[in-house]
């Protein structure tokens, strides 16, 4: 029986050790950290053995084939013991691709508006009644799908379409997977301490979602970013399919317009701002090209709720809109959001500074904010750099008292944003728990 370890015991190195176990390997999960209790449950109820709080080298030294958590770096002492010992280590992405049997698999990428992308093409699927089913960085491992399939003898159903997010770092570790569509959405500075703070390997890592492409493959991408744009005219030969460019003037007056006479409404959807329209543009050309009606994506465009933590509308009171944006990590991702305010803003920001340079915000923040509220341990540059715009800057350090304070400061017509541009890991567990806390502090004020 051939040996596999994987590294890693979250959702992704779970589902692949439940892959694994169906083809019949012989599994060792091992991971350098404690397990969650409802993975050791599913190991344990799958006869996996498992190891947490540290590797045991010689028993990983021993697998023929190693899955290895995205989460884990190249330059990992582990890792790099595995290859120098020969053996061979690819991501749950690619292990669940060599698995998969035939399927469709469409798979999204980008710096901002992956999950965004995937839930709505996801949601455009199923609605015209595809067997679609959303997985990789969102949602259930693509390998227990997979795992699933084997189970109850599907994995030879060729209309299964697998609507993937990947992250670079999922990329990173993929070497023959091929979606048959690829999404490529943006590319700005984001994980470059992951890639020597190097953009190119970044812009690198975000390309290898089309590498293996082939002739009758499409590759979806976005024709205005500068980023993309350079790596394509620096590689003229490297995109081998069909290449369909997104544009800005495909989006007019809140209308998606895909080749000469069809378009969609989308401002009178749930989705707000620029950025959305183009994620929506990307997701309308997916679903024509397997074979979706214009009916289905408009009716589908009108019942599509945003992901939660996402531009999520928690609620009107008092006249006042409150969104919840916590997902928003980055500068980049606040600017998208700042975009798409068409009312007096006050705007929650602050968490763990990740070295932010504020700048591109600032015409947006003169433009449309009214008032900062800072939510953080330590809101000093938030503070020293936006003091030049003359706007009410409010100092708190927790979501009820953001909440308290954006309220005294909101009036009726406005709108009250968190977006925070930082991660949340200062006072809070992670970016959902942040938007959690956020909208509970909401509700209270009903």
């Amino acid at each position: 029986m051939k040996k596999i370890v994987i590294l890693g015991s979250g959702e992704s190195g779970t589902g692949a050790a439940l892959l694994a176990k169906r083809l019949g390997y012989d599994v060792l999960v091992s991971d350098q950290g404690p397990i969650k209790d409802i993975f050791k449950h599913e190991l344990d109820a799958s006869g996996i053995v498992w190891e947490e709080n540290g590797h045991t080298l010689k028993n990983l030294l021993r697998a023929r084939l190693v899955v290895k958590s995205p989460g884990i770096p190249d330059n990992a002492p582990v890792i790099l013991a595995l290859r120098e010992k020969g053996i061979e280590t690819i991501g749950e992405i690619e292990f669940a691709y060599r698995h998969a049997g035939p399927c469709t698999i469409v798979a999204i990428t980008g710096s901002n508006g992956k999950t965004t992308t995937t839930g709505l093409i996801h949601h455009l699927l199923v609605h015209a009644g595809l067997p679609s089913r959303m997985a990789g960085n969102v949602g259930n491992a693509f390998a227990r799908m997979v795992a699933d399939d084997l189970a109850a003898g599907a994995n030879k159903d060729k209309n299964r379409i697998f609507v993937l997010e990947t992250s670079s770092f999922q990329l990173d570790d993929t070497v023959k997977f091929r979606p048959n569509i690829a999404v490529l959405l943006n590319i700005t500075p984001d994980h470059l301490d992951r890639y020597d703070y190097t953009m190119d390997k970044y812009v690198e890592s975000k390309f290898r979602i089309a590498r293996n492409q082939k002739r009758g493959d499409l590759f979806i991408t976005n024709a205005d970013d500068a980023v993309i744009k350079k790596w394509l005219q620096d590689h003229p030969d490297a995109v081998r399919c069909r290449m369909d460019k997104v544009r800005r003037s495909d989006l007019k007056n809140g209308y998606v317009r895909v080749g000469r006479d069809q378009t969609f409404d989308v401002a009178s959807t749930a989705l707000r701002g620029p950025h959305n329209f183009f994620n929506a543009a990307c997701a309308i050309r997916v679903s024509l090209r397997l074979g979706v009606s214009s009916m289905h994506i408009e009716e589908a465009l009108f019942s599509y709720a945003p992901p939660e933590h996402r531009m999520e509308k928690v609620a009107v009171i008092n006249g006042v809109t409150w969104i919840n944006d916590s997902k928003a990590t980055n500068v980049d991702s606040v600017y998208y959001a700042l975009q798409s305010m068409d009312t007096p803003t006050v705007w929650i920001v602050g968490g763990q500074d990740k070295g932010n340079d504020y700048t591109p915000l600032l015409p947006l923040v003169r433009k449309c904010v009214k008032a900062i509220v800072c939510m953080g341990v330590d809101n000093t540059k938030i503070f020293q750099f936006f003091k030049k715009t003359k706007k009410t800057i409010l100092e708190t350090r927790s979501a009820d008292e953001a909440v308290i304070a954006a309220a005294k400061l909101a009036e009726s017509g406005d709108t009250v944003l968190l977006s925070p541009a930082c991660a949340s890991f200062d006072l809070f567990q992670n970016y959902e728990h942040r938007g959690r806390m956020f909208k509970e502090a909401v509700l209270k004020q009903k």
